[in-house]
């Protein structure tokens, strides 16, 4: 389009583009129209190519689950960000793939299998020149093996961050620049999803269905934040999840269980009769909303996507926003690099094939100006508050608050209802409530959650050290805490088993001769942990590049 050469290079941790890439997945296409232009095609490219099908949503329905029964709440009292018409249920992981494949073909150099493990900064602590990618090769021990490959440094002009919510580089970003500065506290959810064949004779191609009430909230105060979802993808999948506001309050509370226990409620164990569960997997999503957005631009880089927390908690949808970040950062970093005209496009590095030592390092402030200007921030600006409504006064409230926002104030509202805590310090001591028991699984609707993990197609180098790692000043907190004070809760939030605590040897059985056993191979890199933890004690780092999940149609 502009007849300029630029060097462009992606780095992912999966093992291919997609395969740790998780979400519900009813699309908004607006963003991907933008980025493809009018001429696009890219339904039935995803179908020839992918053999993943885009499925018109047909029936959208929202309804609030007793124990025994539902309520269908009208279309007509919905608000606009939840009605689908014009969206598609589709893999989120297999779209990625097409995204990437056109990258490439426009010369984009894309590098899957390699971890981006650390931001490298200039001398002076001043400028971000890129990052370097973890170490292969070492043993549990610390030492090299045979196979020891050094990682490398990735220097840049620009580095656009897009890993995600919570993400490891992102998150060490914002401490050093301290770009959380002037927004609220960010708040997050964890979302458990599973795909299920069924017999087409049963299945309901553009079904969308999206819940609260039973099992995450018992009474119409109940501040659990979460709901779940159901959507019937061509030709005969069901996609199916829970999403729960990281801040509850109850230690004893297991996301997983709670799932699985949905799933048996009579009006919806009915979508899986006579199928099969083929994939599960794990996400944490950000849902703090615009004033928990950090800046978003600093010397030598941008954060993009959930990396900075677009995702609209009213509409359930982030995929659109993050897209559309992506467009504006490039079209603003682009203008940032070529300013200057020929001489500037001469000295690129696809030209020249090295950074010049004189270039001063830039921070593209348009980026974050455009942003502002964009329909993004229209969308979050009209339900900025809505979150924070559920987490201070409770289910009802909360609805009704939002209903207000959406229908009439549209965000205009004369007060902020800002985030001021941690969701780690939402949980409260276990002595305040009693442990639930949850039905034992049967292996046909609901399972185990190992055998479950199984489905996700996770795996990890067995001798590698540890990537999730307690922090060195926060040693004592799992026994003396966590689990003196929590009851452990990192056995339940964890949706892939990483966590749990046993007993030493020689012990008298007491919860004070128990230890924390860190099973890392497990984990589907959720980034729960290091949100819900007590204290925040679990230090997420990446494992060697290529482990982890290997999801193929989330």
């Amino acid at each position: 389009e502009k007849d300029l050469d630029l060097s462009v290079c992606v780095v992912e941790k999966g093992s291919e583009i997609g395969s740790h890439i998780l979400s519900g997945n009813v699309f908004d296409p607006k963003a991907l129209n933008e980025l493809l232009g009018p001429d696009n095609d890219w339904i039935n490219d995803l179908e020839s190519n992918f053999n993943s099908i885009a499925t018109p949503v047909t029936t959208d329905q929202f309804s609030v689950l007793t124990p025994t029964s539902s309520y269908n709440i009208p279309n007509l009292f919905l608000p606009k960000q939840l009605h689908n018409d014009g969206n598609y249920i589709i893999s989120l992981s297999q779209l990625c793939r097409y995204l990437g494949g056109i990258a490439e073909e426009m010369g984009v150099e894309v590098y899957p299998g390699f971890a981006a493990s650390e931001v490298i900064y200039t001398e002076d602590g001043k400028s971000v020149k890129g990052i370097a990618t973890r170490d292969v090769g070492i043993g549990k021990d610390g030492e090299r093996k045979a196979t020891f490959e050094r990682g490398v440094e990735l220097h840049a002009r620009q580095t656009l961050f897009a890993e995600g919510a919570r993400g490891s580089c992102s998150e060490s970003l914002m401490e050093h620049f301290n770009l959380r500065q002037n927004s609220s506290s960010q708040s997050y959810g964890l979302g458990i999803k599973e795909v299920w064949e069924i017999p087409e004779e049963n299945h309901e191609p553009g079904f969308v269905q999206h819940t609260l009430g039973y099992p995450l909230q018992s009474s119409l105060l109940d501040k659990t934040f979460g709901g779940t979802f159901l959507y019937h993808q061509k030709p005969n999948l069901v996609l199916v999840g829970l999403v729960i506001g990281l801040d509850y309050a109850n230690p004893y509370i297991n996301p997983y269980q709670e799932f699985q226990r949905w799933k048996t409620h009579p009006d919806i164990r009915k979508h899986f009769e006579g199928g099969t569960c083929i994939s599960y997997g794990a996400r944490v999503l950000n849902e703090g909303g615009l004033h928990a957005l950090p800046k978003l631009t600093f010397p030598g880089g941008v954060l993009i996507g959930c990396s900075a927390g677009f995702l609209n908690s009213v509409k359930i949808k982030g995929s659109h926003t993050a897209i559309k970040s992506g467009m504006i950062a490039a079209e603003s970093v682009f203008e940032a690099l070529v300013d200057g005209g020929e001489s500037a496009a001469e000295s690129a590095v696809a030209v020249t094939g090295e950074i010049s030592s004189d270039e001063v390092v830039k921070e593209v402030t348009s980026y974050e100006e455009q942003m502002n200007k964009s329909w993004v921030h229209e969308e979050l600006y009209e339900v900025r508050n809505t979150h924070e409504a559920f987490a201070r006064w409770g289910l009802l409230p909360g609805l009704m608050y939002t209903g207000l926002a959406t229908h009439i104030t549209k965000g205009r509202e004369p007060w902020t209802l800002s985030h001021e805590e941690r969701d780690a310090n939402k949980t409260q001591p276990a002595d305040q409530f009693k442990p639930i028991q949850y039905p034992t699984p049967d292996g046909i609707i609901t399972f185990d959650l190992l055998t479950n993990l199984q489905r996700s197609g996770t795996y990890h180098e067995d001798d590698q050290p540890a990537h999730l790692r307690i922090k060195s000043e926060l040693s004592d907190i799992p026994e003396s805490v966590s689990m003196q004070i929590y009851a452990a809760p990192e056995q339940r939030f964890c949706p892939a088993g990483v966590y749990e605590y046993v007993e030493e040897e020689g012990s008298t059985g007491g919860s004070g001769d128990k230890k924390l056993v860190i099973n890392a191979q497990n984990c589907v890199h959720c980034k729960c942990c290091s949100i819900k933890m007590p204290h925040e004690y679990i230090n997420w780092t990446v494992p060697e590049g290529g482990g982890g999940p290997q999801y193929q149609v989330m």
